[in-house]
């Protein structure tokens, strides 16, 4: 007699439990879900603050603002501005916030505001078009320093990269070089090195970076460097050559277009404050979620009462899976398969020990009064309808008194089932009746203890995180499930039974 193979069967099993397993991994990263709870993450809230004196016509005020700064995504932004009309414009690949207002005078404020999530996976958006070098002239002696200083960084350097850091060096005014004093005197220093990278071919730019530091005022821009290596755009402080962009750093500018510009305005002047917050983690996957249009991969999206019994459903597969190791694999009997789950969902919504009084106190009278029904020989439909009433009466008088008494849970009381307890009464009286006591008190013993077990599983805050953020991993639960079914062997609760059999030599 041949038997079925069992390897589709567990290559079905370890396709679902890494199916599970995948996704949860998926929705960890593309959403940013946390593993576990109670994670907070940092968020920066930056404000720029534009103030400038009217002139009484109309005003258009433009200040350029971060796209996709390296090392921070922008979670939120908004404009502040009384009056004013905002809009957020791209010209020319760069992103720029604009306010617009008719007849104004006087002193005028505006407010920009952006919260930003450190992350040091971003980069710098690419370059729709490949930047070139642009065109520099340089006058007598002017010119023959500056090839003559480019000639020593070039030999100093392999690539652009090292060019630059040399090239920085060599331009430090502590340096003492009569080409350097001679090119420093009178003239920008950030922006005599974008010229003179530009004259030797490597495209430059200048750029704005902000210093983050919590709850500081008042801050102002510092200047940066940067170059095109033909890939991407590379960040150096023109100070001290160093290259990349400090983690605490925000580059607010990149590109030459200029930082504000006023129209039917005087006196501008723009300053920066900023504040280190934190917020949940899971708070913060669901903003996120709703901004990259993956929202409808959560459960977030839905109504809050929704969501509530979602909470509760979603902890019901853990509840099976303690039943079916309890049951399987340790040998516990129970009354039924579902009620201690059912059970214990009633006690995560009534606590633990206030659950427990209120299904003893609700059974036991329940046993007492269909004794009484049995002595009546009435049918069993009849006999069970009327139970599911005398139950209800019961659970609602056990609120009432509850309430009376002070102790608020009893009113939760209601979440029991009422139609598995009462077939868990009739169960009950029947194997009373044909197997005795015992056998009630070993079962009845046996359901409380699994759906404690499974109550302590179902409480723990980290359960409920997980099954609510990563349903998938319930495919996990079923793959488990299903490998306990296919175990033959003897259970836990059995190897009692051969204590007195011991072998001798």
């Amino acid at each position: 007699m041949s038997t079925r193979s069992r390897t589709p069967f567990y290559i079905a099993i370890f396709l679902i439990i890494a199916t599970g397993i995948s996704l949860a991994v998926w929705r960890h990263i593309e959403l940013g879900i946390p593993w576990l709870t109670g994670e907070q993450r940092p968020v920066w809230m930056v404000e720029a603050r534009v103030d400038f004196d009217a002139t009484g016509g109309s005003v258009t005020a433009a200040l350029n603002v971060p796209d996709q700064p390296p090392g921070f995504h922008t979670l939120s932004e908004l404009a502040a501005s009384p009056g004013y009309g905002f809009s957020i414009l791209e010209q020319a690949g760069m992103r720029r916030a604009e306010w617009t207002k008719r007849d104004v005078t006087g002193p005028q404020t505006l407010y920009y505001k952006v919260q930003l999530i450190p992350d040091p996976n971003v980069r710098s958006v690419p370059a729709k078009v490949k930047p070139v070098a642009r065109t520099v002239f340089w006058a007598e002696p002017e010119a023959t320093a500056v090839r003559e200083i480019l000639e020593q960084a070039k030999q100093r350097s392999s690539n652009p990269q090292s060019m630059t850091r040399e090239l920085i060096r060599l331009m430090q005014p502590d340096t003492g070089a009569q080409n350097t004093i001679l090119l420093t005197a009178g003239e920008n220093y950030l922006d005599l090195l974008v010229d003179m990278l530009n004259f030797s071919g490597i495209p430059a730019r200048a750029a704005d970076g902000l210093k983050l530091e919590d709850a500081r005022r008042r801050q102002p821009l510092l200047a940066f460097l940067q170059i095109h290596t033909g890939e991407e755009w590379l960040t150096f402080d023109p100070r001290t050559a160093e290259q990349g962009v400090p983690e605490d750093l925000l580059l607010w500018r990149q590109g030459s277009a200029s930082l504000l510009d006023v129209v039917g305005g005087a006196n501008s002047e723009i300053s920066f404050s900023m504040l280190r917050q934190t917020i949940p983690a899971i708070q913060l996957a669901a903003m996120q979620s709703e901004e990259t249009g993956l929202g409808f991969l959560s459960f977030y999206e839905l109504p809050i009462e929704e969501q509530g019994m979602f909470r509760m459903l979603l902890l019901l597969p853990l509840g099976a899976l303690v039943v079916a190791f309890m049951r399987m694999l340790i040998g516990i009997r129970t009354s039924g398969t579902f009620m201690p789950v059912l059970i214990a969902v009633a006690f995560v919504q009534t606590t633990l020990i206030p659950g427990l009084v209120a299904f003893l106190s609700v059974v036991a009278i329940g046993l007492l009064m269909r004794s009484y029904l049995s002595s009546l020989n009435l049918l069993l439909v009849s006999r069970i309808s009327a139970l599911i009433i005398l139950v209800i009466f019961i659970t609602a008088g056990l609120s009432v008194v509850g309430y009376q008494m002070g102790f608020n849970t009893g009113m939760t009381v209601t979440f029991f089932p009422m139609v598995i307890i009462a077939w868990t009464i009739e169960r009950m009286s029947i194997l009373w009746e044909e197997e005795g006591a015992r056998e009630v008190i070993r079962q009845g013993t046996g359901s409380l203890f699994v759906a404690i077990c499974a109550y302590l599983l179902m409480s723990a805050p980290l359960a409920g995180h997980l099954t609510f953020n990563f349903p998938e991993l319930h495919l996990v639960i079923l793959g488990l499930i299903l490998l306990m079914g296919n175990y033959t062997g003897y259970k836990l609760s059995e190897l009692r039974r051969f204590t007195p059999m011991k072998v001798y030599d």
